[in-house]
């Protein structure tokens, strides 16, 4: 079957009317959740999934897992649209990827185009997301392809990879990035070894011979650690609401944002190709890039439309890249990629090159929802643009309590122990701290979910060349990114080295 016959079948999963319920149920919801400062689309994701498991009960595996996905993906995109609405209304980025949109997003509204703002960024979303999806349709098979000439030694070393990405791009310190990895490949060592059937770390607890929970760890830190950071520090200072006026932009807007939407949508898809890198580095990429390339740069931070088009655009193309190593590699190149990986092997879907091949109704049926959502989001932001901005505005004693409540029994419908309680509350404290030191908290979600991947890759490549560690040096492609990994490490630190040097150099 050719790629257009398989994409024609998965939009008849897509079409489905339950299917497009979940849809509109997950960008409706992801909408919300960008807009709300704080939660972002790893919390609001790991958060419904244990609703899909409810909603989806009743179905076949294929169909539960096409399903669920549907509306899980829904809200990852969806969230990339509703960032943009705080950061234009009240200088308040929804998540990471919309911080960039402040600088010139909240000028124009000051200058009383928020409209306008909002919803070029609702139609650069939506371009850049319709071609993330088209690139994605045409290069997903042939880069599932290449995957099958894999082996364990590729793997473990495309998987070594990600996780340097990711700990040289996390946070404002590399140290503390690595610090989290390890702690999150330590955390994902507990259970019982499926090798050798030893108990790592378990201290002769029956909770931990399983594992810890990819679930209870995810929401912990993520959805309690926001509530906990709220509570204890008590930041419930609100900003006047901006007037959203006119909502259509003018011819002059949309000349000026055509070409930025172009290129953010361009650059974004293969900087979310990237593991690790994620709509926050592309929006920052295109801001930079739209003021290296205007004729007249002193506008930016003052109002000007292309900050605005160019940074939007970039998230929402990064986070349909985000997919194509998550489908075709089975490597999550964000935290909540990662998640979404959580969720396709909680269907027993395994993420990778035959998934193509073994779930084509899953993969495809995805993919073609994904068109659907985006152009449900385009319908959905224009209007309502004016109803988000009023969300903003729930009080946070409405709001605490209700994140609160999904966490705890989300989590108890999964796992159904009192000890997850328990160190859902731990999580959520622990994930209070790390924020609030600055360490990121992408890096040990990555290496809760990639641990045990790595090992095993670890231990089938060693089994085929006798316990011979150079099979990973000996094999073209496994070399290739063991180099990149290392480099990923050590030019970072011979930049901040050489820039000491100057600085030393400039005080003599």
């Amino acid at each position: 079957m050719s790629t257009l016959q398989y994409l024609a079948d998965g939009f008849y999963i897509a079409m489905q009317w339950h299917n497009l319920l979940y849809a509109f149920i997950g960008v409706l919801i992801g909408t919300a959740v960008g807009v709300l400062p704080g939660i972002g689309p790893m919390s609001g994701v790991a958060l419904l999934m244990p609703v899909t498991a409810s909603l989806t009960s009743g179905m076949n595996a294929e169909q539960a897992a096409a399903s669920a996905l549907i509306l899980l993906a829904g809200v990852y995109y969806g969230a990339m649209y509703g960032g943009s609405t705080t950061s234009i209304l009240l200088n308040t980025p929804g998540e990471s990827s919309s911080v960039v949109t402040t600088l010139d997003g909240y000028q124009m509204a000051k200058q009383g185009r928020a409209g306008a703002a909002l919803s070029i960024a609702a139609i650069g979303s939506f371009v850049a997301g319709v071609f993330a999806l088209v690139a994605l349709v045409f290069l997903a098979q042939p880069l599932s392809d290449l995957a099958l000439e894999f082996g364990p030694a590729e793997y473990f070393s495309l998987m070594l990879l990600g996780l340097c990405a990711v700990s040289g791009l996390g946070g404002k310190s590399m140290t503390k990035a690595l610090i989290m990895t390890v702690f999150g490949l330590l955390l994902a060592t507990i259970g019982i070894d499926n090798v050798s059937g030893v108990a790592r770390f378990t201290y002769d607890i029956p909770y931990l011979y399983q594992g810890l929970e990819f679930l209870t760890i995810a929401v912990g830190l993520f959805a309690l650690g926001e509530v906990f950071k709220t509570i204890l520090e008590n930041d419930n200072s609100s900003k006047q609401l901006i007037k959203v006026g006119r909502i259509l932009p003018s011819a002059k807007d949309l000349k000026q944002s055509a070409a930025p939407i172009a290129r953010g949508s361009i650059l974004g898809f293969f900087v979310g190709l990237l593991p690790g890198a994620g709509a926050t580095l592309a929006s920052f990429f295109s801001y930079i890039l739209e003021k290296k390339w205007s004729k007249n740069p002193e506008r930016f931070g003052k109002g000007a439309i292309e900050g605005v088009a160019g940074p939007e655009s970039s998230n929402n193309a990064a986070s349909g890249g985000a997919m194509i190593p998550l489908l075709t590699l089975g490597i999550p190149g964000s935290g909540t990629t990662a998640i979404l990986m959580g969720a396709l092997l909680m269907y027993n879907v395994q993420p990778g090159p035959l998934l193509f091949t073994d779930h084509p109704q899953v993969a495809w049926g995805l993919i073609a929802s994904m068109f659907i959502g985006n152009l449900m989001l385009l319908v959905l932001n224009m209007p309502l643009v004016k109803v988000f901005a009023k969300i903003i505005e729930t009080p946070p004693h409405f709001l605490i309590p209700s994140i609160i409540a999904i966490s705890v029994f989300g989590v108890y419908a999964v796992q159904i122990t009192t000890f997850d309680l328990v160190l859902l509350v731990f999580c959520g404290l622990l994930g209070y701290y790390l924020s609030t030191n600055d360490f990121p908290l992408a890096p040990l979600v990555l290496g809760l979910v990639l641990g045990p991947m790595i090992e095993n890759n670890m231990r089938r490549a060693l089994t085929t060349s006798n316990g011979d560690f150079t099979i990973f040096l000996t094999k073209p492609l496994s070399l290739i990114f063991l180099g990149c990994a290392a480099l990923w490490l050590i030019i970072p630190l011979i930049l901040k080295g050489r820039g000491k040097e100057v600085v030393i150099n400039e005080e003599a």
